[in-house]
């Protein structure tokens, strides 16, 4: 395993005034990371979990923990997939707009 991915798909119930991955499109995020994990033949090396809350609710989009870099991202949405496969299951590389800017 080069990198695992913990997308959180956590769901509210709609009363709770805190926002949630799941009611932020977190499903279709992982989806889509999925999609494009295959299409780029990395489900040996790159692994994809749906996870409860990660605790890092951005109001928007969805937060992902990635292992071992210890990278979190938050805000994620489907529209930032092609470049977050690209930059970080590819080629390693961190996508700094992402970064959870209380973590780093």
């Amino acid at each position: 395993m080069r990198h695992h991915f913990f997308v959180c798909t956590n769901r509210r119930a709609a009363h709770v005034p805190k926002p949630s991955c799941g009611g932020n499109g977190s499903e279709e995020v992982l989806f889509a990371l999925r999609e494009e994990r295959e299409r780029r033949g990395l489900s040996v090396d790159i692994f994809l979990t749906a996870t409860g809350c990660l605790g890092r609710c951005a109001g928007s989009g969805t937060a992902i923990v990635v292992y071992p870099d210890g990278v979190w991202y938050v805000g994620v949405t489907v529209a930032d997939v092609p470049e977050l496969v690209e930059q970080h299951m590819v080629a390693g590389m961190v996508v700094e707009r992402l970064l959870d800017s209380q973590i780093r």
